[in-house]
């Protein structure tokens, strides 16, 4: 469970600066761009992977914390389609799924978090994936507070796009890489 903890909190506290330290952040990146975003990535990609080896570490020790509902593992296969689609459409062009919602990507980890905690019961889960939307919605509102505008929509194929290959990302992932990198199949 440590190694677990640890990966979330180097990997969401990477990613929380913009919310609890927005001027140090800004002052980082206006003074040396490349060397910010090289310690941002690397310290992702370390939290990133202390995160899948604790919770693959973690998981089948876990205890249940709670019964999931018997509809959940149905809603999660939909709900993180969704997750997959915002996803692809949060970079490249800005179509309607992006002006729409203004920050896809934070919507998609939101509903992808979700529908995992509807159907996984465990600890382990449930600490990865319930510290996954708290920081989300923080995010989103923190990102909402700013009061940026809205994106005006500059390629409508944009959204064409993201369905197509959202949707492909979603069939690899839910046929072929969950069981392979998690050694779970969200099939059952």
């Amino acid at each position: 469970m440590t190694i677990l903890i640890l990966g979330l909190a180097l990997f969401l506290g990477v990613h929380s600066t913009r919310i609890l330290a927005a001027p140090f952040r800004a002052a980082q990146v206006a003074a040396h761009p490349g060397r910010w975003k090289g310690l941002y990535s690397v310290l992702s990609a370390v939290g990133l992977g202390l995160i899948i080896w604790g919770w693959i570490q973690f998981r089948p020790m876990a205890p249940q914390l709670y019964d999931p509902p018997p509809w959940g593992r149905h809603a999660a296969m939909g709900l993180v389609w969704v997750a997959f689609v915002l996803l692809a459409g949060s970079n490249g062009p800005v179509g309607r799924i992006k002006a729409t919602v203004r920050h896809p990507m934070l919507l998609g980890t939101i509903l992808w978090s979700a529908g995992h905690l509807l159907a996984n019961g465990d600890q382990a889960s449930a600490l990865l994936f319930g510290a996954f939307l708290v920081w989300a919605v923080a995010d989103l509102i923190s990102a909402l507070r700013r009061g940026e505008p809205a994106p005006v929509v500059t390629k409508p194929i944009a959204d064409v796009i993201a369905v197509v290959a959202g949707s492909a990302l979603y069939a690899v992932f839910v046929f072929v890489l969950h069981r392979l990198l998690f050694g779970v199949s969200p099939l059952g």
